[in-house]
């Protein structure tokens, strides 16, 4: 996706509509008035044959009569004329085009199939079918058939659905809020929410998104781009369909419990998103939202006139999780000079209700003064003795204050209850950009939402602490495993194949042994008890791959304690389960020791299919009753140990496992560990479609693998970078390659990581102010924690770093980075190697790593800006056969570009 392209939607020089009528009951006339009266100021052309004027225009008959190629074109004709009229438009050179037209594949025509012939014929993007249309208030355009115009601001409105898109303008328009762009995005044959994010996350109009999602085509592309533009200003969403009418049928215990919109939560709060579940909440926070940079912690201060009011807002605050702040001392001593006696004396600060003017300025600026407040609510209940405009009035004029003397910024919210009285009061503090909400429970999930999007910034930043989780997993082993087992056509692992492949990934298992009549199941249990002891208990179940849960048939015995005893088990299971289910493949048993651990958690851990997002990572609470209990998390992997333990805090069973009563906590540096070595398999096997742990037990000691269960399918997925079932593209473990430098020195060559944070202040250090200013093109930078991790978080779907490592000192000693544009064809690149390790062949090393890299992801360019005296990178990129020109808009800089389809 081309970003210029999608501008042409937005600030177009002409627009030609086609579809114009006289009627005014039809979407032509609506969309033809929209068009002359939204205050456009470039050419707009009308197109109908069966009309030579309208609107006292002159009508075009079709494309070619135009006097010029319009920059858009907008679509309301009949749907078997949509093909031609795509395909005439791309050859005449227009850039883009949206088609309100809907109900292009009924009848048995697939029109739709045909207009995208043309679209790739000539590469002119789409905006439809079967939409509303956009409107950019900030350039006068309405292409749309919107019944009211939008008030132009800086809310950002994307939806797949026209309808609500009109009812989001009717709200917003009664509370005077504007927006930069709205656009209907219809049936996303083209264009789609991914596309519009990458463009809206650059678009300096827009301040907040609001994105209303029925569906989501491509969650790889959906996850970057949400990633990008929640990094770089708020993005809230609400998504329909949260109840599915029927679960989705599942082998394993993983895949019943993972429900679409659990997936979507967590895609959503992965991608750093704030969603809502209403529209009236959409747009509470979009307002909540309008300023975002000042929080600095979740402590609420509230000032109010009405200690109803107050309460209902604490009840709120807590029913949501948030806190309420505790005055510092100093503030009651000030406070209680300034207010009269019978005030609250504490936070929520009622003010009394004949609170004027001057007593709310004197309370709001104590309040926000306060340090132990991040924020404050003002509430504003009517009364006889106070206007709501003076209250508003001294509300703005203390905040202003503040500004003009430079002291910290809160966020401040308002809330001026009731209707008509106090609407002149919420238009001044609207119109001086503070959120202001009709009640004490909109307000507080206003501000609610402001904390939620603070949180997930946080978290698009958190990095491992320490040393990363070191794994060398034996994937040969696990490969051989799958491979024989997809051989013999079948499609699930027995337990003692799921267990080796568990195995080769470092997580610890129940010794399995697996028998194919009843005696050989009494000899296995003699030898178990004979080598651990008389006290050893066993586990028989039946191995079948027709029964995934086996104790819903009486598939299992326990506490087995002779061979006699497990013989006369086996044969009973074989005889009932024949009854129960005749056609069930009975393959045999498996025989395990039963482990004994008094304290120990049954937990589930496991990976399923998201038919969405791809794989998905489920924790909770294990057992027989995992479906009953309902105590789960999902989580999009590839996991880190920050990313396991967020999972595990959303699920009821971590208040146990952190210990209680005489229960002393479990090892959850364990069990962190083990989700993130099941995302790693995941990443390295797509051939495992769903795979449950469970019971995984856990307690102080650690934890171990009772019984799991694994299905796979065939799949064409290459290296584990490229896997294809992961919505967030798994760290590129093969590109990893060790050098040796000219001076002996060996590295690593690997990308970066999340850990690797911890080596950039050395790396740094070791830097000389002027390698800084060449390759950063400022003076030296704040190594701020914010700073260093949009250096090392990155998106493998569109960045690559790679690091090098020396394998002796294990210090950071250069860097390779490319970043690319979103239709992932061109790429901007950099490379920076520590002063003291420059002339070793380290810059050589890295630069050639990441062009091979670059070419094996088939991008078409790599580009890059170089300073005139940062010689040996000239020097080096001419070398590599880089094009090196002066820049024509600096003359101090060059520009180089290789041209990856014909570099040797």
């Amino acid at each position: 996706m081309i970003i210029q392209d999608i501008e042409h939607f937005f600030d177009p020089r002409s627009v030609a509509f086609f579809g114009a009528s006289p009627r005014h009951e039809t979407v032509g006339y609506t969309i033809m008035r929209n068009l002359l009266e939204g205050g456009f100021t470039g050419d707009i052309w009308l197109v109908n044959p069966h009309y030579e004027e309208l609107e006292g225009r002159r009508c075009y008959p079709d494309v070619q009569s135009l006097p010029d190629t319009p920059d858009l074109a907008v679509l309301a004709t009949p749907p078997k004329t949509i093909p031609g009229l795509i395909d005439a438009l791309g050859e005449r050179g227009t850039r883009a085009a949206i088609v309100i037209t809907a109900a292009l594949r009924s009848d048995g025509h697939d029109l739709e199939g045909e207009m995208l012939q043309a679209v790739r014929r000539h590469g002119i993007r789409i905006i439809g079918p079967n939409c509303i249309g956009v409107v950019a208030p900030r350039v006068g355009l309405n292409a749309s058939f919107v019944q009211k115009a939008p008030l132009a601001g800086n809310v950002a409105l994307v939806s797949q659905s026209g309808a609500l898109l009109t009812s989001f303008l009717d709200w917003a328009n009664g509370r005077g809020i504007g927006f930069s762009h709205m656009v209907s995005l219809g049936d996303m044959s083209d264009i789609d929410l991914a596309d519009m994010l990458d463009y809206l996350a650059r678009d300096v109009h827009s301040k907040r998104i609001l994105l209303y999602v029925e569906s989501i085509k491509h969650a790889r592309s959906f996850f970057s781009a949400a990633r990008s533009a929640a990094r770089a200003k708020p993005v809230v969403v609400i998504k329909a369909g949260r109840h599915p009418e029927s679960a989705k049928a599942a082998a394993s215990h993983t895949g019943a419990m993972a429900g679409s919109d659990a997936v979507y939560d967590a895609a959503f709060e992965r991608a750093g998103l704030v969603r809502v579940d209403g529209l009236m909440e959409l747009f509470n926070a979009a307002e909540a939202l309008n300023d975002v940079h000042g929080l600095s912690g979740e402590r609420l201060g509230i000032v109010t006139n009405g200690g109803g009011a107050g309460i209902l807002a604490v009840d709120r605050l807590k029913d949501l999780g948030g806190e309420l702040a505790e005055l510092a001392p100093e503030t009651i001593t000030t406070l209680n000079e300034a207010l009269p006696h019978g005030w609250s004396q504490n936070n929520p600060v009622d003010i009394i209700g004949d609170a004027g003017a001057d007593r709310y300025q004197a309370a709001l600026s104590k309040v926000v003064d306060d340090p132990n407040t991040d924020a404050v609510l003002v509430v504003y209940c009517p009364t006889s003795v106070s206007s709501s405009a003076e209250i508003a009035n001294a509300v703005v004029d203390t905040l202003r204050a503040r500004q003009v003397e430079r002291k910290r910024r809160k966020p401040v919210l308002a809330c001026w209850l009731g209707e008509g009285s106090v609407v002149e009061g919420r238009a001044i503090l609207n119109s001086a950009g503070l959120a202001c909400f009709e009640t004490p429970d909109t307000a507080i999930s206003g501000f609610m939402h402001l904390v939620r999007y603070t949180r997930s910034q946080a978290s698009l930043l958190r990095t491992p602490n320490g040393e990363p989780l070191t794994l060398s997993p034996k994937t040969d082993v696990a490969k051989r495993i799958i491979d024989v087992a997809l051989d013999e056509g079948r499609l699930a692992l027995n337990n003692a194949e799921v267990k080796a492949v568990l195995s080769a990934y470092d997580i610890p298992v129940v010794e399995t042994n697996i028998a194919s009549t009843p005696e050989e199941v009494e000899k296995f249990v003699e030898l178990i008890i004979s080598r651990n002891g008389p006290d050893t208990r066993c586990a028989v179940k039946i191995w079948s791959p027709d029964l995934p849960h086996k104790s819903d048939v009486g598939g299992v015995r326990l506490n087995i304690s002779s061979g006699t005893e497990a013989r006369a088990a086996a044969q009973a299971m074989l005889s009932q389960i024949r009854e129960l289910q005749p056609a069930a493949r009975l393959e045999g048993f498996t025989i395990e020791p039963m482990v004994v651990r008094r304290h120990a958690h049954e937990l589930i851990v496991g990976v399923a299919e998201d038919s969405t997002f791809g794989t998905i990572v489920l924790f909770g609470s294990g057992g027989t009753a995992v479906e009953a209990t309902d105590d789960k998390a999902l989580a999009l992997p590839p996991l880190d140990i920050p990313l396991a333990r967020n999972l595990m805090d959303r699920t009821r069973i971590m208040r146990l496992l952190k210990g209680y009563r005489d229960r002393p906590p479990a090892d959850l540096d364990a069990i962190a560990n083990t989700l993130v070595k099941i995302s790693m398999l995941a990443a390295d096997f797509p051939e495992i479609q769903e795979l449950d742990i469970n019971p995984l037990l856990a307690d102080e000691k650690g934890v171990i693998a009772i019984d799991a269960r694994a299905f796979i399918r065939r799949t064409e997925a290459g290296a584990a970078g490229r896997n294809t079932h992961f919505a967030i593209r798994p760290y590129p473990r093969e590109t990893e390659i060790c050098e040796t430098l000219a001076d002996g020195t060996r590295v690593l060559l690997r990308p970066v990581c999340p850990e690797d944070e911890r080596y950039y202040a050395d790396f740094f250090a070791h830097l000389s102010p002027e390698d800084v200013r060449m390759r950063l093109f400022s003076p030296k930078k704040s190594l701020s924690h914010a700073f260093v991790a949009r250096l090392t978080q990155i998106d493998y779907a569109r960045e690559m770093a790679f690091v090098a490592i020396s394998i002796e000192d294990d210090a950071l000693l250069g860097v390779s980075r490319m970043v690319a544009d979103p239709d992932y064809l061109r790429a901007e690149y950099a490379v920076i190697v520590r002063t003291d390790f420059q002339g070793k062949g380290l810059g050589w090393a890295l630069m050639e790593k990441l062009i091979a890299y670059a070419k094996a992801e088939g991008l078409v360019e790599l580009h890059g800006h170089i300073m005139s005296e940062n010689t040996t990178m000239l020097q080096m990129s001419r070398e590599f056969g880089f094009a090196v020109r002066l820049a024509p808009d600096d003359l101090g800089t060059f520009v180089a570009k290789l041209d990856l389809t014909t570099a040797g």
